[in-house]
């Protein structure tokens, strides 16, 4: 018997053309003699309309164009999309949502609060894990108590902001050069480096346009690599994979836009790092109370070699270069089988 499965993609956040990107992967490696899928795609304006046309039609963005809206209940008696066309309204019965959204409105509790209320299981972790984990200063205070390095910050808020107050912590905490990150903003969107007082209020200004609450972290000088982890109170990480930006930093141009950019999916280093890193993945990866799947992200710091945590992303991207499902099928797992474990878990979660 098919399980009844609703795949959301798109959504109100920075990272809505990102999502279009990976909800392709879902849609292409999931076996339609096991499930029935009802694909829903949110706008940019918060539209949810139900996206009857092809792969090609979520390129091109044609599915804008719908006319049938499609809309997941709170009502947990029903646990059904209401699908309303002109002619007719139909329920669809849900066995498992797979939110496929980044950044806000979909990887930071939103949708995940409106899943539990269906008491509908849901890919992916759940409202405090997806909510702390997309706020990357609440993140550093739940993985402190880890004894886990971290790269030294300051938090700042946007309607208490004062240009002399926090040059003067900056350059006694931190030192230049500095990031300064929206501590609610993924795929480094907004994300700069400062190198004095001047760019420093710059950055800080780009960063207040996507979060009124901002990151100001110390500059590590090292690697950039990333773990795969998966399971709910069983966890397994991936080998560690490295990213070979083409620019300075791994910005979101760099990431997507720049094909210079590479990855590695198993980074040369002492194994000792490497199991220190996968340890961490898993956990921080508690810590938070992920289940299913997160990619947790560190920095191996060039003159030490120490294993610094850089952020964790609940629901991190699919699409053809991201790293997370590169590095689960690098462990044996083929897509179409990652895709078929997440729904169990998340199923499993729910009973």
């Amino acid at each position: 018997m098919k399980q009844n499965v609703v795949v959301i993609f798109g959504g109100q956040s920075t990272e809505h053309d990102i999502s279009k990107r990976s909800v392709l992967t879902f849609l292409g490696y999931m076996d339609e003699n096991s499930y029935e899928v009802k694909v829903v795609g949110i706008t940019r304006e918060g539209k949810w309309l139900l996206v009857e046309g092809g792969m090609e039609d979520i390129l091109s963005g044609a599915w804008e164009k719908s006319n049938i809206s499609a809309t997941l209940l709170p009502d947990a008696t029903l646990k059904s999309l209401l699908i309303q066309r002109e002619e007719a309204m139909e329920y669809f019965k849900v066995d498992v949502v797979i939110p496929v959204l980044h950044g806000l409105y979909g990887e930071d509790g939103s949708i995940q609060g409106l899943l539990k209320l269906a008491k509908i299981p849901f890919v992916g972790c759940g409202v405090l894990a997806s909510a702390v984990s997309m706020d990357k200063f609440y993140t550093k205070l739940v993985v402190e108590p880890l004894g886990i390095r971290q790269a030294k910050y300051i938090g700042v808020y946007e309607e208490s902001y004062n240009k002399e107050t926090i040059k003067e912590k900056v350059e006694n905490k931190l030192g230049y050069p500095v990031f300064v990150k929206p501590s609610n903003a993924g795929s480094s969107i907004g994300v700069s480096k400062a190198i004095d007082k001047a760019t420093l209020h710059e950055a800080l200004l780009n960063a207040f346009i996507h979060d009124r609450k901002v990151l100001i972290e110390e500059n590590i000088q090292g690697r950039e690599v990333e773990c795969a982890v998966i399971g709910n109170l069983e966890v397994k990480a991936s080998d560690v994979g490295e990213i070979l930006s083409a620019d300075e930093f791994y910005d979101f141009d760099s990431k997507y836009n720049n094909p210079q950019s590479k990855t590695i999916l198993s980074a040369d280093m002492p194994e000792a790092t490497r199991q220190q890193i996968r340890e961490a993945a898993i956990a921080i990866f508690k810590a938070v109370d992920g289940r299913g799947l997160s990619r947790v992200d560190f920095f191996i710091e060039n003159h030490t070699g120490e294993v610094v945590f850089n952020e964790i992303n609940t629901f991190p991207g699919f699409t053809d270069i991201s790293m997370y499902p590169m590095l689960i099928e690098a462990e044996g797992i083929t897509r179409s089988e990652l895709i078929d474990h997440l729904i169990q878990l998340a199923i499993d979660d729910c009973v």
